[in-house]
């Protein structure tokens, strides 16, 4: 299938690991125009030789504006957007009782207004040329919160629906904003989560951990002018966990 991504330009934040860069590598498989983004230089020097892509943007999304003068630049460079893929890093794990109001200004800043400043930025060359995709990655704690990630639970949740409204007010102008759901995919986050693969096999009905490039393509898809009827959606990319939510 010729997805007709050729040329079109796209921001992937986060996506100099994991499911960021599976994302991006997909995209350039169609023929797209990536502009890949890492907090580090050195990392997404890295990563630009890797996927062979000239467009590059350090940026920490923890850090306010930072999300902001991120578009402009790749904007910039590829003089024009036409896709925008929001995929941040987890916050700490911890419960209510113990994190503090910086903790969830952090994850605030990190999580939600990240995201926020980059669609405002986007928005302008979208809307004016009648076409954009959003897509958000978050995580399966949008609709099942998830043991001890309790900001992540709150504010994802919160982004799904985000997204529902933004995707009201933007099909007009040929934009569609979805939501990607991560389940427990092979990648260093879950190292981080401390959670053994045994562990994770147990509670996924694939028996399996998801592989980064099987998001990736759904990604993809949903960057594509052929999903231009698919929009406010949040699609689970999990094995089977949630199911009937």
């Amino acid at each position: 299938m010729d997805l007709q991504l050729e040329n079109k330009k796209a921001l992937v934040f986060g996506s100099s690991t994991g499911i960021g860069y599976a994302i991006a590598q997909s995209l350039l498989t169609e023929k797209a125009l990536v502009c890949v983004n890492s907090r580090n230089a050195d990392r997404l020097a890295t990563t630009q030789a890797n996927l062979n892509t000239k467009f590059g943007v350090t940026a920490d999304l923890t850090k306010a504006n930072a999300a902001n003068e991120a578009v402009h630049q790749a904007v910039k460079q590829m003089n024009g957007i036409d896709i925008l893929v929001m995929n941040t890093g987890g916050p700490n794990k911890g419960n209510f009782s113990d994190i503090t109001n910086d903790q969830w200004q952090l994850d605030f800043q990190n999580l939600w207004l990240s995201f926020t400043d980059a669609v405002k930025a986007a928005l302008p060359t979208m809307q004016k040329q009648k076409f954009g995709r959003i897509v958000l990655v978050t995580s399966l704690a949008a609709k099942e919160p998830i043991s001890a990630l309790t900001t992540s639970n709150g504010l994802r949740a919160g982004l799904a629906g985000l997204c529902k409204s933004l995707a009201n007010e933007m099909a007009p102008y040929g934009i569609t904003v979805n939501v990607l759901l991560p389940g427990y995919t092979n990648t260093n986050r879950l190292k981080n989560l401390k959670l053994s693969e045994e562990q994770v096999k147990q509670m996924v009905p694939a028996g399996r951990l998801g592989d980064p490039r099987e998001l990736a393509d759904l990604a993809t898809f949903l960057a594509s002018p052929k999903a231009g009827y698919v929009t406010g959606q949040s699609i689970a990319v999990d094995g089977g966990v949630l199911k009937g939510h």
